[in-house]
């Protein structure tokens, strides 16, 4: 099943489901969430993922305001394990694209020649039907399993123990943090949105996400600031105190732990890219 998406923001819930997924970003900015993974994303972004990966592309907030100038575009295509029957997946000729459905359960960033020879093959599949959607898919399989542009996302240790009955609950605790991260948020505030002890959401969130909340939380604001120093005039202090940190000492530390660059070092990697060629 192929969707174009057009709205004012990309689905704001986390949520998992049975179908292979790969999602190509046309238009929109925010912050991905795929599995334990946090990362910044923009146009051009694209992403397979496998069953039952938590996923969530988060427009960023100003997406969400009535002014009605900005809006998000995305192609997506789902598609079953099964979709070409148990008997043709057991074909020598299908290992390769076999073995990139494996690799897909961590989730797959697809990056460099494959991202534009992929997102012109999806663009094309929008106008077919029938058989020839279909050939047109294993086309777009098959290039990205003979592809060296495809990157694992989530860690190799990485389970959903998630249960679908626990989606609102996940949801409502995103929800708080992307809108609040700017601020103090106490592991007390969150565990109450959960309705869970302080002891039972510490030991729930690090089992679900993969990390502590903590960590969870200074990667959000710290992909934040990466937004603010590659978009934003600001100095080092402004950009600090907007992602939601205190001093800028523990801002600097967190920035290198998460990173590997100082904030400094990111803005001018930034400044250099942006600037025009001769």
């Amino acid at each position: 099943m192929l969707k174009e998406l057009v709205a004012p923001y990309f689905d704001p819930n986390w949520h998992f489901h049975p179908e292979y997924q790969l999602f190509f970003v046309l238009e929109g900015r925010g912050t991905r969430f795929i599995g334990d993974n946090i990362k910044t994303f923009k146009e051009n972004d694209m992403v397979l993922m496998g069953p039952d990966l938590p996923h969530l592309w988060r427009s960023n907030n100003e997406y969400f305001e009535k002014t009605g100038e900005l809006q998000t575009r995305g192609i997506v295509i789902y598609f079953k394990e099964d979709f070409l029957g148990n008997t043709i997946q057991q074909k020598e000729e299908m290992k390769d694209i076999l073995h990139l459905l494996q690799n897909s359960k961590r989730g797959l960033e697809i990056t460099g020649p494959t991202n534009a020879r992929v997102s012109n093959m999806m663009l094309a599949l929008t106008r077919l039907k029938g058989v020839d959607s279909l050939i047109q898919l294993l086309r777009i399989l098959q290039t990205l399993a003979l592809s060296h542009d495809c990157h694992p996302i989530a860690t190799a240790g990485y389970v959903n123990l998630n249960k679908e009955s626990e989606k609102d609950r996940m949801n409502r605790v995103y929800e708080h943090v992307i809108n609040n991260f700017d601020k103090k948020i106490s592991l007390e505030e969150v565990a109450a949105i959960a309705n869970m002890s302080l002891s039972s959401f510490s030991r729930y969130f690090k089992s679900r996400v993969n990390k502590s909340f903590s960590d969870f939380l200074s990667e959000i604001r710290i992909g934040h600031a990466c937004k603010l120093l590659n978009d934003e005039d600001l100095n080092i202090s402004q950009v600090c105190y907007e992602s939601g940190f205190n001093t800028l000492s523990n801002f600097n530390k967190q920035f290198r732990d998460i990173t590997g660059k100082t904030p400094l070092q990111y803005k001018k990697e930034c400044l250099l890219l942006q600037q025009p060629f001769d």
